[in-house]
């Protein structure tokens, strides 16, 4: 697989990014934690992260503007690029030592993402994509699953904590999709959740209030590897809504319907 300058770039900040994680990870006595709302919980690492991707892709790209999960929006002198950026995206496995978590990182041009890179550092999983160039895992093209029964699916849901909105909502859906599939799985991480549908590895995924730094990079992973993604309830795209359903063409429309007849039984 032959990378932009632009993804080499960005791969080569999450990897340098990545090797403070490493070290950080499984120090559960000695990690920094404070807690942004009930059950969102930050990290010195996170912090550390976000601050050596920003360094690390400014320096190569000057005047580009940012959008990470943890210092917000940053404005360049650049109006048509900016990077996405979430440091750690399962904040809740990495302090658990739970080695189900990444880095993600997605490039905008003109309003479109155009590149994306999320990476597991345990596992040294490198997930990529560029619009209109494929998605691939460690330089191996991948593609969504080619079921076409939801009764045969798994299906990531993406289990909300204490502290969102529409708890009884999710609870419904859960058990909708339970009816319907092999099997939930709830990995805690939105941004692998997206890269394993774009690997096959589950079929679907289905997650509510999101950011956009969450997705970024996976919703361009999946539809470079074939996929397709919607918004849960509505025709609005999953990027504004951050409610998202990701499938291939014949499971996402399903999994819509189901969705759908959860809502009416709240």
């Amino acid at each position: 697989m032959a990378s932009s300058p632009a993804l080499t770039v960005m791969i080569a900040a999450v990897r340098k990014a990545a090797r403070a994680l490493q070290r950080d990870y499984g120090e559960l006595a000695n990690l920094q934690v404070s807690q942004k709302a009930p059950g969102d919980y930050v990290t010195a690492a996170d912090r550390k992260c976000d601050k050596i991707l920003r360094e690390e892709l400014l320096k190569a790209r000057p005047g580009y503007s940012f959008l990470t999960e943890e210092s917000g929006a940053l404005k360049g002198t650049d109006p048509d690029h900016r990077f996405i950026i979430d440091p750690i995206d399962g904040t809740t496995n990495f302090m658990h030592a739970i080695p189900i978590f990444a880095i993600t990182v997605a490039l905008e041009r003109r309003g479109q993402i155009v590149a994306g890179v999320t990476y597991n550092p345990i596992t040294d999983e490198m997930f990529t994509a560029e619009k209109g160039d494929g998605a691939y895992l460690n330089n191996k093209r991948l593609r969504v699953a080619s079921r076409t029964d939801i009764h045969e699916a798994v299906v990531a849901y993406e289990i909300p904590h204490r502290g969102e909105k529409n708890l009884p909502l999710s609870r419904a859906e859960i058990g909708a999709l339970q009816g319907k599939v092999v099997g939930i799985r709830g990995f805690g991480s939105a941004a692998l959740e997206l890269a394993y549908v774009a690997a096959g590895r589950v079929d679907a995924m289905v997650c509510r209030n999101l950011n956009i730094w969450d997705i970024a990079a996976g919703m361009l992973l999946v539809r470079e590897a074939g996929g397709f993604l919607a918004d849960c309830d509505s025709e609005a795209s999953p990027a504004d809504t951050g409610n998202i359903a990701a499938a291939n063409a014949d499971l996402l429309p399903q999994i819509k319907q189901i969705l759908a007849d959860a809502r009416k039984a709240v």
